[in-house]
């Protein structure tokens, strides 16, 4: 049978149009005029005889009809492009990376000298990202996150999915300059310190304490945008933060930082994510050079009397991660 489809062209406009909510947007996204836009969606309106978007040009809507077709055809080419990369050569190309961008910067870059070293022939392409629990809908062939440990449904589906490579849990604990820690004896010392904030975390102070059976600490101090930002400030002796060993650990093992009470477990797993059971054995290399990674990191020190697996939880953390 054949089939009458309208022009591919025209298809793609709207998907992009309709996806971004903009025809300027789709036109960046395409690599086209915005008129160029406007014409593939009229048309493909005149070929189905229906209106696609309402109101101005200003503020376009979706009519019922594109709010049906849009996501349809959004799945449709994210299956033409994936079936399109996997018939690429498996030994060559470069490899997508997409991760939180605090562990891309503290954890990941330090230690792909190691990785280049070793493979040489494979090219690492690394971008950030906040969210996200699908390679493909990342647009990457590895995508590192994280998510609760506490095997809640959505949780136990990606931690079982054979996409999913297992790398680490998160500890979270307090850390300071040495130039800081004078004062500080016992937890309770800490208020008598700034104590620095990340916006994605605002509560991780209160977390902690709570996990240490403590009273709160004075919630004042500064709050920055990435943990980035707030190690970089603890490390400059502006103040304590509370922080991800694995984000730490090279700077706590320098000296540059102290870690006077230990880590607890923060509720949290990392994991990276393939993009397809089919990606090629390059990928396959990455992914065993990340878990002999893991496997090298030094052991999480623990807080004073209390083992390591069962030191406080943090899995009411928010979901924005570092």
């Amino acid at each position: 049978m054949t089939r009458r489809l309208p022009p591919l062209a025209a298809l793609r406009a709207f998907e992009a149009a309709a996806r971004l909510g903009r025809m300027t947007a789709a036109a960046d996204e395409l690599c086209v005029s915005p008129g160029a836009v406007s014409r593939q969606v009229r048309q493909l309106e005149q070929h189905l005889g229906l209106a696609l978007f309402a109101g101005t040009k200003a503020r376009p809507t979706l009519t019922a009809a594109a709010r049906t077709l849009q996501p349809a055809l959004t799945q449709a080419f994210e299956q033409i492009h994936e079936a399109v990369r996997s018939l690429g050569d498996a030994h060559e190309g470069p490899l997508d990376v997409a991760c939180f961008s605090t562990f891309t910067v503290k954890w990941l870059i330090p230690r792909l000298f190691d990785f280049h070293a070793h493979h040489p022939g494979i090219e690492v392409r690394l971008r950030t990202t906040d969210t996200g629990t699908d390679a493909a809908r990342e647009g990457c062939d590895l995508l590192i996150t994280a998510i609760p440990t506490d095997r809640d449904s959505s949780g136990q589906a990606i931690a079982d999915d054979e996409l999913a490579v297992p790398l680490f849990d998160e500890y979270l604990g307090p850390v300071m300059s040495p130039a800081m820690a004078g004062p500080v004896a016992r937890p309770q010392d800490l208020a008598s310190l700034p104590l620095l904030h990340t916006r994605g975390r605002r509560n991780a102070w209160d977390l902690w304490a709570d996990s240490m059976g403590m009273a709160e600490p004075a919630a004042a101090g500064p709050v920055y945008e990435h943990y980035y930002f707030t190690l970089e400030a603890a490390l400059r002796g502006l103040g304590a933060a509370v922080a991800p060993w694995h984000l730490v650990m090279d700077d706590v093992q320098a000296g540059r930082l102290l870690a006077p009470f230990g880590f607890t477990a923060s509720g949290y797993r990392y994991l990276a994510l393939r993009r397809s059971t089919a990606a090629p054995a390059r990928l396959d290399t990455l992914c065993k050079w990340l878990q002999a990674q893991v496997r090298a990191m030094p052991q999480v020190p623990a807080v004073q009397g209390m083992p390591i697996t069962q030191a406080g939880n943090f899995a009411a953390a928010p979901k924005n991660r570092c």
